[in-house]
């Protein structure tokens, strides 16, 4: 929602480019997330789990209202670039437009590169490290504070061109735009396997397929496709709680 609001400032506000407007709104997210893991959580370190995630409960109501104190709950208009938009015409009568390519390509690439940097370099390493064990990875000189803000900041990162990617394909922008994709974001991480990157995006594949083919075989049902996500939530904690690449952990709450 961040970067989204970021782009509709920089392109319809200042009249930037959007591409310059694109890569503002990243750092700007970016910065965002770093204090919010310095505000939020960094104080929780040594708390139960259970207290991050009320923080993080907390924090996402704060940002939500927050925003709508500030830019309003009235939505926004977004620009969408012309070359984004452009229809593609082939030989078999299909149009495509160059933003319906993009999404998917940039989803995949990021991904593949988020799944580089945990596996083929040291901080990823450490991430990985530290989500099965804080005190050790410490001990082991690793600088933990920086580590999880590296984290954060990669986080948020990616959500914002989440958020740009989104307020492009629907154009507009307001205060609980993320509220729907983050919760199936959540179902498709637990769909996945918490803690599996290759899991979550097998996971949001799956969900999304699962909607639409729900719309297209009940076309009846379409005002509550939301609900066979939830549907399918339910079924994956009742048959397999880790989920589908998902390992079974021990946690201490």
């Amino acid at each position: 929602m961040l970067g989204a609001y970021f782009v509709y400032f920089a392109t319809i506000v200042y009249k930037l480019n959007w591409f310059v407007g694109v890569i503002i709104a990243i750092i700007l997210t970016t910065i965002c997330g770093l204090l919010v893991d310095r505000i939020a959580y960094k104080p929780l370190r040594e708390a139960p789990r259970i207290s991050a995630l009320i923080s993080a409960i907390g924090v996402s109501f704060f940002i939500e209202n927050f925003a709508v104190v500030v830019f309003t709950g009235m939505p926004r208009p977004v620009v969408q670039p012309p070359i984004l938009m452009k229809p593609i015409e082939f030989e078999n009568g299909v149009r495509l437009i160059p933003l319906g390519i993009l999404v998917p390509v940039v989803a995949f690439v990021l991904v593949g590169a988020l799944l580089w940097l945990l596996y083929r370099t040291k901080p990823g390493l450490a991430m990985r490290a530290i989500s099965f064990d804080i005190e050790t990875t410490r001990m082991m000189g690793v600088s933990v504070n920086k580590i999880i803000a590296l984290a954060f900041g990669l986080g948020s990162a990616l959500a914002a061109v989440a958020g740009i990617m989104w307020a492009l394909r629907y154009p507009r922008v307001e205060p609980f735009m993320g509220m729907t994709p983050g919760i199936k974001a959540f179902i498709a991480a637990v769909f996945g396997g918490i803690g599996s990157v290759p899991g979550a995006m097998i996971g949001g594949l799956i969900l999304g397929f699962v909607e639409i083919m729900s719309v297209a075989f009940f076309p009846t049902l379409s005002g509550y496709k939301d609900a066979f996500a939830f549907l399918l939530l339910i079924l994956i904690l009742l048959f397999r709680p880790t989920g589908l690449l998902g390992e079974k952990l021990e946690d201490k709450i």
